[in-house]
């Protein structure tokens, strides 16, 4: 099977699928061409039916399906393909938008002009022909190719084990290089690109990154990106549009179009009210029209990243080289090609002289005859028969065989004085020719100048403008989020069993008598006026967040429950959300996010920290031993106090700066020092310049009010803190949390027991630290207090 196998790839991989150094063809497109040529269907006749060439080429040369065949020959003739095409088609050849080719019944073709410049000089024994399939005729290995058709037409194609990708180029371009690289056969890559600038797509664009075109031009390996030409439009409206005239390389515009207004429809890029193809017989044209005030080039940007307005192209030039495949730079390629022309020239010279030689050869023998006509016509008839004739003359004259046959075959009229001054002539020209072709044989450097003369009346025949705009750096592009998402109010609300969701500010207005939806046991845990060009973060026990941008978040009626926040990230069946924190914007430097855990620990880290690209699953907050978790999440603007609580009635106050500044991974510094059965319950941030009150919560459903300053104390950290509960040898009360409460403030209370209390700030009395306060419930009756929140239906004014 290897066997088997191995034969097979060096079949397709010699014959079929990767084009020749020497003429840039695979053998499919040289049989069709040499086809075409042999039945005389050339530019200077008139177009014949595609269907009577592609059963030539079958039948004579290539015997596989003629739909292979038709493909490869209507690919010779798009424009939009190939750099310059070798074949002239009439009819329906397809189309940028990638519509399929009419039948080939119906099309009718011809070799282009230039195609005759590979094709020339093919019978002057210039090059090696093979018997074909079935041994009936022979066929050409190659071309002799007047220019440097692998180059100028480029080449794609996949075989086993190789793959190439070569892109077209301007012909005046490589022309001139091959020149320079003849008469200075030592230059470099970067010499030879003081010709060749870069790639020359027939569809034109711009192509971006010098480095890679010269990593390719010298390994035959590099990369490159082609972005679409466009420009900017100012209607009479105002408004702005897009207009595309130049795609990239193979891009099918009609998928192009289809999938930028897709990306219009699906609100992932705003500002654009159509997209629409405009392209007819004057050229292509495909429009993006703008809304009012939209950005063009923020627009443009998150096209050219997000669909093929704008793509990379790698570089593989791989053709078959000395029979084998190579991967040659820009310089093994023209050598390549200038030591082919070479050896056809040479050939072609040999054959033209050797044609010279034997004609100077005749013309001396018809000289010879005329001037002894008499004798000659006498010998002639007194023989039997041609035979006859051609024996005798030899014998009596010593005419060799070509010359005697030669004036057996002489035509009377030929006989008039006159004939003898034109072969005279005939027979000097024929002397300098011989001169002249001889020279060409014997010097390099007048061998060259053949060469360069040629390719030089190629171009000036067939050059044209370059069409491809190079550029030297590849542009970094960045897209400003204002462009992906329209900019709107929304009222944004979490539960703390992790149901999200965004409604319009008219639907919150519209329902805003109810609460927000939810199950009997949750309760809200954010709920707030957001920006959907905001980020909410949201935090978990596990010390981990949740990176959500908020027009990420599903758009919901408020009276909805919204979705659960797993279906967007992954959590575990343990985690839960402890807080949110809105941002809009990572750039406030002065914003701090200070973490706190049970056993004790705090961390203080820049909010810019937490600002990520990667956002499919919760990200590390902060670092936790295994029988940690995280408490609180407070905000802060570097200047607060911590004030903290311990299940055992403890109160720590400390300033936050005494927590060091760390990074997102950290694990931060101990805050309190925590008896053995103790932990934290709660924790706020204080600032002396927005006084407000503590609200204490027991488990034993006692709430208290107290004031900060006065009561408890600023010392540092870590410390066990002073008591703020009165201790009871009987039944002692434990704090669950606290709260900073201003006047008009309203908390629930939940107990174990599932039964929710509504406590308003303003009606509980300010009390000392040796207060346990005034009971809202019965504990043995109600159930032990588990949380307290703030009711932020009810909450007006005041923070958390």
């Amino acid at each position: 099977m290897g066997d088997r196998f191995g034969i097979y790839s060096k079949y397709i991989i010699q014959e079929r699928a990767l084009p020749d150094v020497r003429d840039g063809l695979k053998p499919v497109q040289r049989r069709i061409l040499y086809a075409m040529l042999r039945d005389g269907n050339t530019n200077d006749k008139p177009f014949r039916k595609s269907a009577k060439t592609v059963g030539n080429v079958i039948g004579n040369y290539h015997p596989h399906g003629d739909s292979s065949v038709y493909e490869a020959m209507v690919r010779m003739s798009q424009d939009w393909k190939v750099r310059m095409p070798l074949i002239e088609m009439h009819g329906n050849n397809g189309s940028l938008d990638g519509d399929p080719p009419a039948a080939m019944r119906y099309t009718e073709a011809r070799l282009s002009k230039i195609a005759v410049e590979l094709l020339r000089d093919i019978d002057a024994k210039t090059v090696d022909f093979v018997l074909n399939f079935d041994d009936s005729t022979e066929e050409p290995t190659v071309f002799p190719s007047k220019f440097p058709n692998l180059l100028v037409n480029g080449s794609t194609g996949i075989s086993a084990g190789y793959a190439t990708e070569i892109p077209p180029h301007c012909l005046s371009e490589i022309i001139d290089a091959t020149i320079m690289l003849m008469e200075h056969p030592q230059s470099t890559v970067d010499d030879l690109m003081t010709c060749v600038k870069g790639p020359d797509f027939p569809t034109g664009g711009i192509v971006q990154g010098l480095d890679g075109i010269k990593k390719a031009y010298k390994t035959g390996k590099g990369k490159i990106v082609i972005r679409a030409r466009t420009k900017t439009e100012t209607l009479r409206t105002g408004r702005k549009q897009i207009v595309i005239n130049e795609l990239p390389y193979e891009v099918n515009k009609a998928l192009l179009v289809k999938k930028m207004d897709e990306l219009r429809l699906d609100h992932k890029v705003e500002g654009v009210s159509e997209v629409r193809d405009e392209t007819d017989r004057s050229g292509m044209r495909v429009i993006i029209e703008l809304k009012k005030d939209a950005d063009p080039d923020g627009i443009l940007n998150y096209y050219f990243k997000n669909t093929d307005l704008q793509i990379s192209y790698n570089f593989n030039m791989v053709a078959i080289d000395q029979k084998a495949p190579k991967q040659l730079g820009l310089k093994e390629i023209l050598e390549a090609y200038i030591a082919h022309q070479k050896e056809v020239v040479t050939r072609r010279t040999q054959f033209e002289l050797q044609r010279s030689i034997d004609r100077q050869h005749i013309v001396h023998g018809l000289i010879k005859a005329i001037s002894i006509l008499d004798d000659v016509i006498r010998v002639i008839r007194s023989s039997k028969n041609k035979k006859d004739a051609k024996q005798n003359l030899s014998h009596s004259f010593g005419f060799t065989e070509a010359q005697a046959e030669a004036i057996v075959n002489l035509q009377l009229y030929r006989l008039t004085n006159t004939d003898i001054v034109t072969l005279q002539k005939e027979e000097q020209q024929l002397e300098a020719t011989i001169g002249r072709l001889k020279g060409i044989l014997n010097s390099e450097k007048k061998l060259i100048a053949v060469i360069k003369k040629e390719l030089t009346d190629v171009r000036k025949n067939y050059s044209d403008a370059r069409r491809t705009t190079i550029q030297a750096e590849i542009e970094d592009i960045k897209i400003d989020l204002e462009v992906m998402v329209a900019s709107e109010e929304v009222m944004v609300s979490l539960t703390k069993h992790g149901y999200i969701k965004r409604s319009s500010l008219r639907s919150f207005a519209a329902s805003s008598e109810d609460a927000v939806a939810m199950k009997e046991t949750d309760h809200p845990l954010f709920q707030q006026q957001m920006n959907t060009t905001d980020t909410l973060l949201v935090f978990t026990n596990m010390g981990r967040y949740i990176y959500l941008p908020v027009h990420e978040i599903q758009d919901r009626r408020w009276k909805e429950l919204g979705q659960h926040i797993s279906s967007l990230v992954p959590l575990d069946s343990d985690e839960e959300l402890i807080h949110a924190v809105p941002v809009r914007s990572f750039d406030e430097t002065k914003n701090y996010l200070i973490f706190l855990t049970k056993r004790g620990m705090v961390k203080r880290t820049k909010l810019s920290a937490y600002q990520a690209q990667r956002r499919s699953k919760p990200l590390a907050a902060l670092k936790l031993k295994k029988d940690d978790q995280c408490l609180a999440v407070l905000v802060t603007d570097g200047s607060t106090d911590l004030v903290l609580g311990t299940y055992l009635g403890y109160g720590l106050r400390f300033a936050e700066k005494e927590a060091g500044e760390v990074g997102v991974r950290a694990a931060g510094v101990k805050a309190v020092q925590l008896k053995k059965d103790d932990y934290l319950a709660g924790a706020v941030a204080y600032t002396q310049s927005t006084p407000a009150h503590l609200l204490i919560v027991t488990d034993r459903g006692s709430v208290k009010k107290m004031a900060i300053d006065g009561q408890i104390e600023q010392t540092g950290r870590p410390r066990r803190g002073i008591q703020l509960l009165r201790e009871l040898k009987t039944r002692p009360h434990h704090l669950v949390g606290f709260a900073l409460a201003n006047r008009l403030d309203v908390f629930k209370i939940g107990t174990d027991t599932g039964k929710t209390f509504t406590v308003n700030a303003d009606n509980v009395r300010v009390s000392d630290r040796f207060n346990n306060g005034s009971f809202i419930l019965d504990q043995d009756e109600d159930g032990t207090v588990s949380e307290i929140w703030p009711d932020l239906a009810q909450k007006n004014s005041g923070t958390e």
